[in-house]
């Protein structure tokens, strides 16, 4: 299963296409604390004269689990690799999270239907619309 899975899906990881091109295109630039893999074109192109960037996903296929640092270089905010250009965190910075949508840790409003699915009513000078009184 674990090659058919390589072969057809992309959305858990990335395809046999995608390792071979990122094989033989690519400058393997360094690697996350998650397992992702960084890389870059071999020569520069038209499109940004430092080349492509992109990344190589341990797992599933989830832009947010992408650090901070890596982010950046991979938009171009920077040139050099992040471990060497990053200061050191801050004692009161927190650890990124991912994306939780989907997830039972999701946040959920008052009014959503996996809370009950009842919200306040509301206040104020809010009046419903009644087609009946539209006449």
């Amino acid at each position: 299963m674990s090659i058919l899975a390589n072969i057809f899906t992309w959305w858990d990881g990335a395809t046999i296409g995608t390792s071979l091109f990122s094989a033989r295109n690519g400058k393997r630039v360094g690697e996350d604390v998650f397992g992702n893999v960084y890389f870059q074109t071999k020569k520069p192109g038209n499109s940004h004269p430092a080349g492509k960037r992109w990344v190589i996903y341990k797992g599933a296929n989830d832009a947010s689990r992408v650090p901070p640092e890596w982010h950046g270089w991979l938009h171009h905010s920077f040139d050099d690799i992040p471990e060497s250009h990053m200061p050191q965190a801050r004692i009161w910075e927190k650890e990124p999270s991912g994306n939780l949508t989907g997830t039972a840790r999701a946040y959920r409003p008052a009014g959503a239907l996996e809370q009950g699915g009842h919200r306040a009513p509301a206040t104020g000078d809010y009046e419903p619309w009644n087609p009946a009184e539209a006449e």
